[in-house]
């Protein structure tokens, strides 16, 4: 984008540009403000830059609530200094005052505060959630006794600002090019960053606090102290410190390789070169040596290394372009610019200095207050004067600023601490099973430790004779015929009982949360590798941001879906147009049938092109081509002018470098316009009136050119009010070449609409009749709508508007009620022009997707800021919605209305409340309403809940939250419209916090994050609308209708892995303990150990580790095929049929008749014979690994080379590392191996203790599967039907697994 230089001096020398505009306190100009002493007022802007501002809301309950959302208001500034950028502000507004006096008056003068619930948190931010981002973000306080207490020097990291003003003792001061002065006195931290943990001196003792810090390791640790204890020996001392140490150095292995990689990085990143100015010229300066006072020259594609204020750019307007895509991930450029008043001294060369008080270093990367000293002048700074560290400089040959924030104090690093992480529910439920499994250990050694008391006090005298127990040592060396230390019978029992819980240690699962890391790493692995969930138009693959909740995936009850950019692709397209009450847009032409035609203005030649085609209509066309004569041409004109400027796009131009056209015999240079925007519904109608020959060429702060059929015109930009959600409109105030000036407004239909001018004649009347059916109809055909009107200014009333104007956009406090207060003033008596319909199309895929997740049993809940006609279009397009469904609207404006409303709603369901209708309850199975009496309905038709934002206002907050939620969970749809960000969270917190379904949210914007996060899974969407949703998420993904896979695919084969998983290791664990039980209880209770110290080890850590975790990675019970062929096999996921406490005590069942079976079998067989107590041992280890395998192998669903390796490859190398324990001299099993596996004893016992063992097992699945097959038992056995003998051939692990 060019500054405009060439139109400033062409236009500047008019004599209408030369006139100065009263003002009661100086001189007004179309290109800026002036005060009385002569200087530039450019603080006029402070409002669009940023700068934050609070109003609480003051009311009963004497708490507060603050609600941090992103509102837009540009103003006029000095010549040349053009905006574009997202201003974070806290908002406030009552529903029942159209321009909000009195509540902005009353909020800034109340002492107490007031706590609200999500629906008055929703009632300050109702809103088109289309036209306006907003970050989510809710402080509550119910402290009110601090209420304007001044804050401490420490450093803020919240959001949240107590006051827009700027406290002496809060501010940081920043000389400008006097690094020594500024850091000497205040001592800030330099420009090095770490992100690393550890150094070498600290690696080793903070790496192992940190491993600490997990329960499962303080077990390991306590077991292993224990066993160093004389007394309590029952392991070797060093074998049993082998798990933990294991554990150890596995975890600070991985943690030290991440570290250095961070190491590498910071090393990287610090080393980097800017250019500092020094004694007067710019020097190359290492980044990490940068400091705050020093001023920095940043020339084009660089990356900031801190936060600057700017004092200059290359452009004589002072404008910078940024994309802050390292920052929040958008893509598109916004604009920064300096102060006239400094651009102008580094233009010239002068020397830099002056004095900056800003605030304390905070993570809030939309606000910025401060102000700054500079030649003898003052004046404010806000969030467009700071280019922040991350971000690149683009489009811009060069920018100057001086170092605010360096290092750990700069936005971006502050901003750097990770989401908080989501708990898997199976997980949840894993650990009610584990306190089972403790109470089964505590129970066990009691019984082992009282067992010992009564056997020490009946055979005390007889130990001498007896096995198990002596009172001296037999053994021959030192000690022998010495006597045990004895410490008395209590004693014995007690160290006895310790004892039992090391032997018995593995009955708690420790290494299962290490296993299902593991398995979930995998699993995470083929979900991203998945090419079913590729999306080529937007080059972006599937992510896994949370590994903690793969299985939660495979039990989602609830959907809660956005519309625009997540069912939509919100690609905006302008379609159809109501102008002076005439339906234009019914057929639409694209510039090669418009020429073909020959419509008159399509031969129009033009030296520059638009970046995207657009179709227009001919009709439309042709009038605005005509003479300026009619009201119909002028409306229209005007029309088309309000598009091209009521907004906050850039145009940037670039050169394609020549063109040839049918028409033309020559090529000549041509420029193409590129709209950045960051709003898709401002770019599409800036685009059109584009197309229709109004088109914005240039904007800069003081003026905007628009180039109307050839004729490039100028227009004073005096001011603009931007989009928020209390008004939901926006506009400016624009001064005509010749010299008229207006006001163009355009908003929703319900806010412009209410706003016209009352006193009207027929003709209007009509056209405002006719306008309104247009809306109905755009509305219906699920086309996005806005409506647009203006009105000319008297003098008088420019003069008033400017005064006020300049005092609200100046104003540290209640900035916001005062610009809205402001903006009353000019938005009223409209002259109705028109309206406007965009098309946002369905993404592909949606209704095919919507529809099997019906299927699935999942209900679909979609959330939206549309309008109430233009919801249920979309929703009847996708298939949510059915022409034969009755639909419940539920639209209130008052608490008694929102009553009545609900209480008819459920008279119509036929819901009878019982006694406890109004209590919280929990749905635990299947989202039934167990509270609820139904009467039975003959072929009742499906039912579906619209509900808007008004109504949640009252709804949420009262106790017809309740009436809301039995009627929701009753039909069959709800759709939800005109609902601001907190109200999507307060609905899904409805469901959330009332029953034990599993809800998902799915969005693509901003205004998204708050649903995503509250919700139990957050996905994603890489849209149109930045990256906020994506970097709040568990997952993301690129198109709606991957959900289905995700789900139904990958949810459902990772639920059932884990479920499984989960009691094998149960299993696993407690059969090997019980074993062990058994044979204590045989030793006259004597913790004597039948297996050596490496055996017991090495069980859970070798013998059956890998099958678990390859199993757990890439089992599959039926193909994806089948999956997607047959979405009601969904349904076993939150039916909870993998993972339940029959389920859990069935396995406990079947590992007491194993445990036994181990036990007993070679007993019985060796009864009579001489073997000893190791090679007994030897054998219950070879059988219980062989066992525990066999049994996984028998639940094995799909065998891939890989599950083969895994299972008898456990097998095998637990049978060699037995070969070599018993081949070491030293240990007391020496040589047993070699005796025993020359006996066909041995191998007919090992083979005997198998089939009786698993045969239980083996018989209750077959009789299970015969009698009563599950829907994955006849799905599978149809599948391998269709596949025939092919399918027991292994195949390799594709990428969907």
């Amino acid at each position: 984008m060019t500054s405009g230089r060439e139109l400033l001096s062409s236009l500047d020398n008019s004599p209408e540009s030369r006139q100065p505009l009263p003002h009661p306190s100086g001189s007004f100009g179309a290109l800026g403000i002036s005060r009385p002493d002569g200087s530039f007022n450019t603080s006029i802007l402070h409002l669009a830059r940023g700068e934050p501002f609070e109003v609480d809301c003051l009311e009963k309950d004497k708490s507060e609530v603050r609600f941090v959302g992103d509102t837009n208001l540009h103003s006029v500034n000095p010549v040349g200094e053009s905006f574009n950028s997202v201003v974070t502000t806290k908002r406030l507004h009552s529903l029942d005052s159209e321009f909000f006096e009195e509540v902005s008056l009353q909020c800034a003068t109340q002492p107490s505060k007031h706590l609200v619930s999500w629906g008055s948190s929703a009632k300050e931010m109702l809103h088109n959630d289309n036209n306006t981002t907003f970050s989510a973000s809710l402080e509550i306080s119910r402290d009110s006794g601090n209420l304007g207490k001044p804050k401490g020097r420490s450093r803020r990291k919240s959001v949240q600002f107590d006051e827009g003003v700027l406290r002496e003792e809060d501010a940081r001061f920043i000389y400008i090019n006097d690094p020594r002065r500024t850091n000497d006195q205040y001592e800030f931290t330099g420009n090095e960053i770490r992100t690393s943990k550890y150094t070498l001196i600290t690696f080793l003792p903070k790496n192992l606090f940190i491993q600490f810090h997990r329960v499962a390791y303080l077990y390991f640790l306590a077991i292993a102290a224990l066993n160093q204890l004389p007394p309590l020996a029952v392991f070797g001392r060093t074998v049993s410190l082998f798990p933990l140490l294991f554990v150890l150095c596995v975890t600070a292995i991985k943690d030290g390789y991440e570290d250095w990689r961070r190491h590498r990085s910071d090393r990287n990143e610090n080393n980097r070169e800017a250019l500092v100015l020094q004694c007067g010229q710019f020097r190359s300066k290492e980044w990490k040596r940068i400091r705050a006072g020093e001023v920095l020259k940043i020339s084009a594609d660089e990356t900031i290394p801190c936060d600057m204020v700017l004092l200059g750019t290359s452009d004589p307007s002072g404008v910078a372009y940024i994309q802050t895509m390292n920052l929040d991930g958008e893509s598109n450029l916004k604009t920064r610019f300096a102060k006239q008043e400094a651009s102008l001294a580094v233009l010239e060369g002068g020397a830099i200095s002056g004095l900056i008080r800003c605030e304390q270093p905070n993570r809030n990367i939309y606000e910025f207050t401060a102000n700054m000293e500079f030649n003898g002048q003052k004046f404010s700074l806000s969030q467009s004067n700071i280019v922040l560290r991350g971000c690149q400089l683009k489009n811009t040959g060069w920018i100057i600023g001086v170092v605010v924030y360096a290092g750990q104090e700069t936005k971006a690093m502050l901003n750097s601490a990770a989401s908080p992480s989501k708990r898997s529910k199976l997980e949840a439920y894993m650990n009610r099973e584990t306190l089972w499994l403790s109470i089964f250990l505590f129970m066990m050694c009691l019984v082992v430790a009282v067992g010992m008391g009564l056997w020490l006090s009946r055979y005390e005298n007889q130990l001498d004779y007896l096995p198990y127990y002596r009172k001296r040592y037999l053994t021959p060396g030192k000690d022998y015929g010495k006597r045990y230390k004895f410490y008395g019978i209590p004693m014995e029992i007690f160290f006895s009982f310790l004892s039992s819980i090391i032997v018995f240690q593995i009955m708690i699962p420790i290494s299962l949360y290490i296993t299902m890391e593991l398995v979930r790493i995998g699993q995470s692995y083929f979900m991203i590798g998945d090419r079913h969930m590729y999306d080529s138009s937007s080059n972006s693959r599937f992510q896994c941001r949370s590994l903690n909740i793969n299985e939660d995936l495979g039990q989602i009850r609830y959907v809660f879906s956005d519309k625009t950019g997540t069912l939509t692709e919100n690609k905006m397209e302008f379609q159809r147009a109501s102008v002076n009450g005439k339906n234009y847009g019914g057929s639409l032409l694209t510039a090669d049938q418009l020429l073909e035609e020959n419509v008159s203005g399509a031969t129009t030649n033009r030296r520059w092109k638009l970046k995207s085609t657009i179709a227009v209509d001919s009709e439309l066309l042709e009038l605005l081509h005509k003479d300026l004569v009619g009201d119909e041409r002028i409306v229209a004109h005007e029309f088309f002018l309000a598009l091209a400027a009521c907004n906050t796009v850039v145009p940037i131009r670039t050169h394609d470098g020549f063109s040839s056209c049918t028409d033309c015999q020559f090529f000549e240079d041509v420029e193409t316009i590129d709209y950045q925007g960051e709003s898709p519904d401002e770019q599409a109608l800036v685009a059109a009136a584009s197309a229709y020959g109004y088109t914005l060429f240039e904007r800069t702060s003081g003026h905007i050119v628009i180039d109307v059929n050839g004729e490039k015109l100028r227009f004073g930009v005096l001011g603009m009010h931007e989009f928020d959600s209390v008004r939901k409109r926006m506009s400016v105030v624009i001064r005509f070449p010749n010299n008229a000036v207006k006001v163009l407004v355009k908003g929703a239909d319900t806010s412009v609409l209410s706003i016209l001018a009352k006193d009207s004649g027929i003709d209007d009347r009509a056209r405002r009749a006719a306008t309104q059916s247009h809306l109905t109809e755009y509305s219906s055909q699920g086309l996005r709508t806005l409506v647009i009107a203006a009105r000319d200014l008297t003098e008088e009333e420019l003069e008033l508007w400017q005064c006020r104007f300049d005092d609200a956009s100046t104003s540290l406090t209640d900035r916001a009620a005062k610009l809205r207060q402001t903006a009353a003033l000019i938005e009223c008596d409209l002259n109705l022009l028109g309206a406007t319909a965009i098309e946002d199309k369905l993404q592909e895929g949606v209704p095919e997707a919507i529809e099997s997740l019906r299927q699935a049993g999942i209900k679909v809940w979609v959330l939206t800021g549309d309008k109430q006609e233009t919801a249920i279009s979309i929703g009847l397009s996708c298939k949510l919605l059915v022409p034969d469904m009755e639909q419940i609207i539920i639209n209130g404006n008052s608490e008694n209305e929102c009553r009545k409303l609900l209480a008819d709603a459920k008279a119509k369901c036929g819901l009878k409340p019982s006694n406890k209708g109004s209590q919280y309850l929990t749905c635990n199975k299947n989202a039934e309403i167990d509270h609820l009496e139904r009467p039975e309905r003959k072929e009742e038709a499906p039912i579906s809940l619209i509900i808007d934002g008004n109504s949640l206002v009252y709804i949420l907050e009262k106790e017809l939250e309740s009436d809301l939620f039995d009627i929701a969970t009753y039909c069959k749809v709800v759709l939800c419209c005109r609902v601001a960000p907190l109200q999507k969270a307060g609905i899904v917190d409805l469901i959330k916090s009332r029953t034990d379904d599993m809800t998902l949210a799915i969005g693509d914007g901003a205004n998204d994050v708050s649903m995503i996060q509250m919700a139990d899974v957050g996905v994603g969407i890489c849209g149109q609308e930045g990256r906020q949703a994506v970097m709040a998420s568990d997952f993301a993904m690129g198109q709606f209708r991957f959900l289905n896979r995700l789900l139904l695919v990958h949810g459902h084969w990772n639920y059932q892995r884990m479920g499984y998983l989960v009691l094998y290791n149960f299993y696993r664990n407690a059969v090997f303990v019980l074993m062990l039980f058994w044979y204590i209880l045989f030793t006259a209770f004597s913790t004597t150990s039948a297996l050596t110290d490496w055996s017991s080890v090495l069980y859970s850590v070798v013998y059956t580790s890998v099958p678990t975790i390859v199993v757990g990675v890439l089992d599959k019970d039926l193909s994806h095929r089948t999956l997607l062929r047959y979405p009601k096999i969904y349904g076993v996921g939150y039916r909870h049929e993998a993972y339940n406490k029959r389920l859990f005590w069935v396995t406990m069942a079947d590992t007491l008749w194993q445990s036994l079976v181990l036990f007993g079998i070679p007993v019985i067989v060796y009864k009579e014979s001489t073997i000893d107590i190791w090679s007994i041992g030897n054998l219950w280890t070879v059988a219980v690994v062989i066992i525990v395998n066999v049994h996984l192998a028998m639940d094995v669903r799909r065998w891939v080379s890989i599950t083969h390796i895994a299972v008898w490859g456990s097998v095998i190398v637990a049978f060699a590392c037995v070969v070599v324990l018993d081949s070491i001299p030293i240990f007391p099993n020496y040589g047993t191996i070699y005796h025993l596996a020359k006996s066909p004893t041995y191998w007919l016992t090992i083979f005997l203790t198998i089939v009786i063992g698993l045969l239980p097992h083996f018989l209750f699945k077959l009789v299970h599967h015969h009698f009563w097959p599950s829907d994955i038992q006849i799905a599978r056995e149809a599948e391998i039907l269709r596949r025939g003998p092919d399918y027991w051939v292994s195949k390799p692990v594709g990428g969907s697994s």
